[in-house]
């Protein structure tokens, strides 16, 4: 029987079961902290991971170069659901970040990071040869500009910020001269430098009022200790209360994180501080591990497939995971300031956790098909 054009006959050896163990292992670890921090939602965080393990496996026999072919259209996709959210989003502490579905929520912003990470990779490799004359990098950086201008007025700076680096690497990866990097670098380092002295300053118009406020409590933690540096400050000393093995998963101390209602919202942005009590230095590395091995798992797919889009696509969903948890964990040891974005396949939030299992479905693609140029 001749098989439809989107999938393929796969040999069962090159399907790697080694980074599904790895994100299964972390959606675990998932499951049991989100249901320590807030019990409530244990049961959809449950359903999430199974609903994205049966996306991740569906997508995981999808041809991935078959999928890429229609690139413009995810691009229009996304740019679509990112300005719906603007105008049909549920307004939240003055932010449009969800749809509401009536059974769930659904934020556009974290499906379109995915979907665009497929864009821009065959975008790229369509631009091999002249990837970086000035025409192709003003039409990259105005397809660019388009959706991350859409999440930035939601407002969600975070991840605006997150999703651009993304794209910063997709093209780095994707062979832009170091001639050209040098020479965007001396325009935005100085460009940063004056940009943080102008949003410090009382009258500032750039940022929004809470936005201010976390650079601020970032700079000076002691002045801003009951206002804008108190979840952090309160997540670092509950990192630290953990000690080698923590005090346990679902623990009744009334001076712990989760008990004391010393963070909001424990189970989503600052989720690392219950693991970081609850099981203590140990679990806090084995998470850490966790998500540095699948970073380099989608490395090493990439590397060893033959199709230059294949290779962005895995470089693309590695570096996304491995952006988001650089940030979600700097956040939680204020080692960054504070800003909002999941811990990758931890984090409470369904939206995010199946579009992850979305991008590792890709990913696996890409590796039944080493040898798959074109």
């Amino acid at each position: 029987m001749r098989l439809p054009r989107f999938t393929k006959p796969y040999h069962i050896k090159d399907y790697k079961f080694s980074l599904v163990v790895l994100v299964l292992a972390l959606s675990v670890i998932g499951v049991l902290a989100v249901g320590s921090a807030k019990a409530i939602y244990q049961p959809r965080q449950i359903f999430g991971v199974a609903f994205g393990i049966f996306v991740m496996v569906v997508v995981s026999l999808i041809d991935y170069v078959w999928i890429v072919d229609f690139y413009w259209l995810i691009y229009f996709f996304s740019v679509v659901i990112l300005g719906a959210v603007l105008v049909l989003g549920t307004k939240v502490n003055g932010a449009r970040r969800w749809i509401d579905l009536g059974f769930t929520t659904f934020q556009p912003s974290e499906l379109a990071k995915i979907l665009l990470i497929l864009f821009f990779a065959k975008f790229i490799v369509e631009h091999a040869e002249d990837i970086s004359d000035k025409l192709t990098l003003v039409k990259f950086a105005a397809l660019c500009g388009i959706p991350l201008a859409l999440i930035l007025v939601e407002p969600n700076l975070s991840t605006t910020i997150c999703t651009a680096s993304v794209f910063c690497l997709l093209i780095f990866v994707g062979g832009l001269s170091y001639r050209v990097i040098g020479m965007i670098l001396l325009i935005l380092v100085p460009t940063a430098a004056i940009f943080l002295t102008i949003v410090v300053q009382p009258d500032q118009k750039l940022l929004k009022d809470y936005q201010q406020e976390r650079i601020l409590a970032f700079i000076e933690p002691e002045k801003y200790a009951d206002d804008g540096a108190y979840q952090q400050k309160n997540a670092v000393m509950a990192i630290g209360s953990g000690q080698l093995t923590g005090k346990g998963l679902n623990n009744n101390t009334t001076t712990s994180v989760k008990n004391g209602n010393f963070i909001a919202e424990p189970q989503t942005d600052f989720i690392f501080a219950i693991i970081g009590e609850e099981l203590g230095f140990t679990g806090s590395c084995i998470v850490i591990a966790l998500l540095l091995l699948i970073v380099i798992q989608c490395i090493l797919i990439g590397t060893r497939s033959q199709n230059p889009t294949g290779r962005l696509v895995c470089c693309g969903v590695g570096g996304l995971i491995g952006i988001q948890s650089f940030i979600n964990i700097g956040v939680a040891t204020q080692i960054l300031p504070n800003t909002g974005v999941p811990l990758p396949f931890v984090s409470y939030g369904l939206t995010s956790l199946v579009s992850l299992y979305l991008g590792i479905g890709i990913v696996l693609n890409v590796g039944l098909q080493p040898k798959k140029y074109q």
